[in-house]
């Protein structure tokens, strides 16, 4: 049975993580929070034990993902204050049909909607058209997107600019590790950090100023395009707020124009798969 001072010690040890990764002092979590630093070291250090509005602010204060919040109250001794509905409930039927009118305007440009592991949850008929010829098991259920985009027998020997564009992505994926941490993030991103090249000492030619396009060779000719990531910025279920939506546009007229013709004859978007289960 857990004890008073064993669930002190817990709750203080994971918000003095918390503030370590965020890079908070005491002073200036506790005014963020609005305590003191004085109750905040009682709390850190497992001499006091905190209410659940304090744990709350404590959580809010340092940007902790909804999922970790349920894991510090319940560490505190209260109940979880954030649902966590499985994708296909009917409850996120609104949800669902959202994502998919997404999909479908971002036709004929590829988009997919991923959870915080990069598993794929929905994509367009675009994307299905831009991975097409990857090796089989790659796109096997659960289809891991980062690692379709960087793996040898996906889409790595079509990358013009891999070295550059590779470590876009592991970047990306070390920051979200960071603020969300995860065994399974982590696991994948030792695994893709092997796949790409050495880091490049400069900007290399590709390079805009502002972003690193991707390179893409494909049977319409070479694709430049520009990803960007969204995410849904209210949410307050654990399994909404950990979905992304990831999204490649044109850099230029012919690419915009190469998209269309890759996939003439695709739907302009595809529904979400109904059993695609909650980011665990």
């Amino acid at each position: 049975m857990t004890t008073d001072t064993t669930r002190r010690a817990e709750l203080g040890g994971a918000v003095r993580a918390w503030r370590a990764r965020r890079r908070y002092s005491q002073l200036e979590l506790a005014t963020r929070a609005g305590t003191t630093q004085r109750h905040l070291s009682f709390i850190e250090s497992g001499r006091s034990a905190p209410g659940r509005g304090m744990v709350v602010r404590l959580a809010e204060a340092l940007d902790v993902p909804l999922r970790e919040r349920n894991a510090l109250l319940l560490a505190a001794g209260y109940a979880p204050a954030y649902k966590e509905t499985r994708f296909e409930d009917p409850h996120l039927a609104p949800v669902r049909t959202a994502l998919e009118r997404v999909m479908k305007a971002h036709h004929p440009y590829p988009a997919v909607i991923i959870d915080r592991g990069a598993d794929l949850v929905a994509a367009n008929d675009a994307f299905h058209a831009l991975i097409a010829g990857a090796d089989a098991r790659l796109l096997a259920e659960p289809l891991n997107v980062a690692r379709v985009l960087l793996h040898p027998r996906g889409l790595a020997p079509r990358i013009g600019n891999l070295e550059e564009w590779g470590w876009h992505v592991v970047d990306s994926l070390r920051d979200q590790a960071a603020r969300n941490p995860h065994p399974r993030t982590a696991q994948l991103l030792a695994e893709l950090q092997k796949l790409v090249p050495g880091r490049p000492l400069r900007a290399g030619p590709d390079y805009l100023g502002f972003a690193v396009p991707l390179r893409l060779r494909s049977q319409v000719g070479e694709l430049r395009l520009l990803s960007t990531l969204t995410h849904f910025g209210t949410a307050v279920d654990v399994t909404l707020a950990e979905l992304r939506l990831e999204a490649f546009l044109p850099l230029d007229e012919e690419t915009a124009e190469r998209l269309t013709a890759l996939a003439p004859r695709a739907r302009p978007g595809r529904s979400p798969r109904p059993d695609a289960p909650a980011a665990d």
